[in-house]
């Protein structure tokens, strides 16, 4: 993998990563009224748009803090698996590895995790309810 701008001197320019774009708004809009957390929500949306991309750039693009990245990175990477993680050592200078993350699956198979864990969810609610309705 050439990771060639993710590890020179100074990672990127802030100027070079732009906000999210309407394409990436309306994606992390959707997995937000799917009940997923603001970051990961963000932070989804801003890896369907990429090969890879860099925890500096996500809160650059999304604009979330540093915290907030960690957080939903944590989330979905070991907690999901949607998402992998790479340190990448960077030419000049010393300092902690960059991460560059992109996504383990294409998008549509994590929509698809989403809407089989919904179903469920779902399901087990109606009979929660029909139970219910059976003591009235």
């Amino acid at each position: 993998m050439n990771l060639g701008p993710y590890i020179s001197g100074d990672l990127m320019n802030d100027e070079a990563v732009s906000s999210m774009n309407e394409r990436e708004i309306e994606i992390a809009n959707l997995f937000r009224k799917l009940n997923l957390s603001k970051p990961i929500s963000k932070t989804l949306a801003c890896l369907s748009s990429t090969d890879k991309i860099t925890s500096r750039e996500i809160e650059m693009r999304s604009q979330l803090r540093q915290p907030e990245v960690s957080i939903a990175m944590k989330y979905l990477c070991k907690k999901r698996g949607w998402v992998l993680c790479e340190d990448v050592k960077k030419n000049e200078g010393k300092g902690r590895p960059v991460k560059v993350y992109r996504l383990a699956l294409p998008l549509r198979e994590i929509v698809d995790t989403l809407e089989r864990e919904i179903v469920e969810e779902n399901e087990m609610l109606m009979e929660n309810i029909v139970r219910l309705k059976s003591y009235s």
